[in-house]
């Protein structure tokens, strides 16, 4: 098992790593739209905060030479189900052709107060 840490992504804000990678599969922790500089989310809306959230998960897989394309499996967290659509949207956006599964679920509360946070699981290459 290792330990993945990305100095571009956001710091951990509790006892856990960015990632782990065991079994040819990298397992990434939930990120927030956090700003990787000021470790505040500065977006305000869903759109935004989404996109955040998804280019964070995108730095912490580049420690392992891996990017959105290499995942296959993610969980959105969303503060308000009402955001689904707009989330969705920015979600698809960014994966392009690529569709992993994916499960969505409403919560009552995020880190932060974060509108969304989402983690993935990618599969190592080769």
């Amino acid at each position: 098992m290792q330990t993945l840490h990305h100095p571009d992504a956001p710091q951990a804000v509790g006892p856990y790593s960015q990632a782990i990678v065991t079994g040819g599969l990298v397992f990434c922790s939930g990120q927030t739209p956090l700003n990787p500089a000021t470790m505040q989310i500065e977006a305000r809306d869903i759109e935004e905060q989404t996109r955040q959230a998804l280019l964070n998960l995108n730095t912490v897989l580049s420690a392992q030479g891996l990017g959105l394309a290499d995942v296959v499996k993610t969980t959105v967290f969303l503060k308000n189900f009402a955001d689904f659509q707009r989330m969705n949207a920015v979600y698809a956006e960014v994966f392009g052709a690529h569709r992993p599964a994916r499960t969505t679920v409403e919560v009552s509360r995020l880190p932060l107060d974060a509108l969304v946070e989402i983690e993935c699981i990618a599969a190592l290459r080769g």
